[in-house]
């Protein structure tokens, strides 16, 4: 739910509404606006699974906006994963997005859901400890999602030695997201102590509570990130944004890349 969902409550839906009534939207038809591409269209070897898109994710069904599991992007946001991505090439690394350019209409779903008074077990593989009503006091979720502007990015690192053939299945009752990494949901790269989008402290970049081994490949990815000039969120280990790379929050669909 990482850096980007951060919403306040009522407030903040009145805040969305305003920004989505006022930003510019993109027809399906005239592509994607000026300033953003397809990842893939700049790096197809960087590995995607945009969670939003499915029901992998903590709401449980894919979130208004999200047509395509695609990752959006503005250009330069793009150039420089491709220069981090050469980079770990050579370590026989690859970075894999869970979430790029968010539509502020999928933030809306995020907000519903934090409000819906319900809390099922799926749900509860993501915060295990912490009610969803409590989401928006701790931090995790805010006013405004840097994602809607293109300039923030959900991630990991995938080893390419590895065994990655893991795939999700949602009949299976997995451990909660701070669980050994045999026992959660599989996601089919590095073991960085959590499962995406976990609301606990476990998931902070800095904790203290995951194995060594586990910091080091945390602080690989921070340090890759960093050499391009992104930065990382301290509670999220997998959220990066890049300074002065975003502006106005938009709310154009994500639709099927064309070839």
């Amino acid at each position: 739910m990482s850096g980007g969902i951060r919403f306040a409550a009522r407030a903040a839906l009145v805040g969305l509404l305003a920004i989505s009534a006022h930003t510019p939207v993109a027809a399906q038809e005239r592509g994607l606006p000026g300033g953003f591409v397809y990842l893939r269209d700049i790096d197809p070897t960087i590995i995607q699974d945009i969670r939003y898109a499915t029901s992998n994710n903590f709401v449980g069904k894919p979130l208004n906006g999200y047509a395509a599991g695609e990752c959006v992007v503005k250009r330069d946001v793009g150039q420089r994963l491709k220069a981090v991505q050469q980079d770990l090439a050579t370590q026989n690394l690859s970075l894999k997005m869970f979430d790029c350019y968010r539509p502020v209409r999928a933030s809306l779903d995020m907000v519903a859901w934090a409000q819906n008074g319900r809390e099922t077990a799926a749900e509860r593989r993501y915060n295990p400890k912490i009610p969803k009503t409590e989401l928006f006091r701790l931090g995790y979720i805010a006013s405004r999602s840097q994602h809607s502007t293109g300039a923030a990015l959900d991630l990991t690192l995938v080893d390419l030695k590895a065994d990655n053939s893991g795939k999700f299945d949602p009949s299976k009752a997995y451990a909660d997201c701070t669980g050994p990494v045999e026992a959660r949901a599989p996601e089919g790269s590095v073991d960085m102590g959590t499962g995406y989008d976990c609301t606990d402290t476990k998931g902070h970049t800095a904790a203290r509570s995951i194995t060594a081994e586990q910091r080091a490949w945390r602080n690989r990815l921070v340090a890759a990130m960093a050499r391009q000039g992104f930065v990382n969120y301290s509670k999220e280990w997998w959220h990066f944004s890049l300074p002065g790379a975003g502006g106005a929050a938009y709310d154009f669909p994500i639709q099927p890349r064309r070839n």
